[in-house]
This record gives structure tokens, sequence and C-alpha cells, in this order.
């Protein structure tokens, strides 16, 4: 499966101008690694995290931002993608009926919401939020400052760097080593 960087995304979008929406399955899956799909946790969160960041993206020597608004609580998860000038692109929301999205155009060859939220996922829910999903022998693990993502060589597949925002330990960026792209977190509101 080849995986275009979600950064790109955004440009194209930013180009549309009808909305299009698209529900997805009930039981969503994201892809890994190359060959290795899980389904994602249920999208409730205990503890709802509420934040508003500025992502940067690099992937085949090309580097875009975008400003994201997740919203996640005991009902649902929810991403709102805005261009860095303001201008809605898209809005994700995951609750127990799935994946739903709301985008400006459809555009072919792009990665699907299903591996958005798993980055999402993936950095800012519980480790323990995860176990059950991970394929036998993967791990996922949190090392101080650092969460692991790693298959079952033992090779390190993503890893999340966090920092701590008053009482809150927040990823600010994330490698994606599979698929080959970084994102920079900057958040806006702390």
């Amino acid at each position: 499966m080849k995986l275009r960087h979600i950064f790109g995304l955004c440009l194209l979008l930013l180009l549309g101008g009808c909305q299009h929406q698209t529900p997805q399955v009930a039981q969503p899956t994201a892809w890994l690694k190359p060959g290795t799909k899980v389904t994602l946790p249920r999208p409730s969160l205990d503890t709802p995290i509420r934040s508003q960041q500025m992502l940067t993206g690099r992937f085949n020597g090309q580097q875009q931002s975008l400003v994201i608004m997740l919203d996640a609580n005991q009902q649902q998860l929810r991403l709102v993608g805005l261009s860095p000038v303001g201008i809605r692109l898209f809005m994700l929301t995951y609750d127990d009926k799935g994946i739903h999205t709301e985008q400006s155009i459809v555009v072919p060859h792009l990665p699907p919401a299903s591996q958005v939220l798993a980055d999402v996922m993936l950095s800012f829910y519980p480790v323990s939020r995860w176990q059950s999903h991970l394929p036998t022998g993967w791990r996922l693990r949190d090392v101080e400052n650092t969460r692991q993502l790693t298959d079952s060589k033992g090779q390190v597949i993503m890893e999340v760097h966090y920092q701590q925002f008053d009482a809150q330990r927040l990823p600010i960026s994330l490698e994606q080593r599979a698929f080959h792209y970084q994102i920079s977190i900057n958040y806006l509101d702390k």
C-alpha cells in the first residue's frame, strides 16, 4: 500500500470547493507498516483531550503545515483540519458508529481517515488501550519522554517524543519509520 503524507491532502483539499461526506466501516483498521494492519481501539477516552496544534510534516523532501483541532472524550474523537490561515479543510469523527469524514474534495491515493486517526491515537491514547490490538510480538511502550512502537523483530516502527505542559504530557514530534514521514507538533493553546 502506497501512502502519501496527510499534509499533501491538506493542500489538495484547499483547492477544492465542494463538500463530500464519507461514512467508514464500524470496525476501522489502519496499517502499522506495509503488510501489518490492526483494528483501532474504541474512540472513547476517560480523560478528555482538547487541543489546537500546528502540525508541520515532512515527506519525500517536502514540508507542509496545517492546524489541527483535536477533541477526544468518552463518546468520540474529532479532528478538524484547517489551513494555516484558518480555512476548514476536513473533519474526521470517530465514534461507536465508525469513522465519518467531511472534506472539500475526494482525492485518490491519499491516506484514509483511519491512518490519520491511528497516528493520533498511538500518540495520545494510553498504551494500555493499544495492547490487545497489536499483533503478536509487537510492543508499544513509554520510556521517559518517548513512546516506541516496535514490531515482532524489535525494529522501531514509530517513535513519538513528548514534553510536559503544566500537568500534561503531550506529543511534540512523531516519526513513522515504516512509511517515512515526520510530524512536528506546536501547541497553539499552551
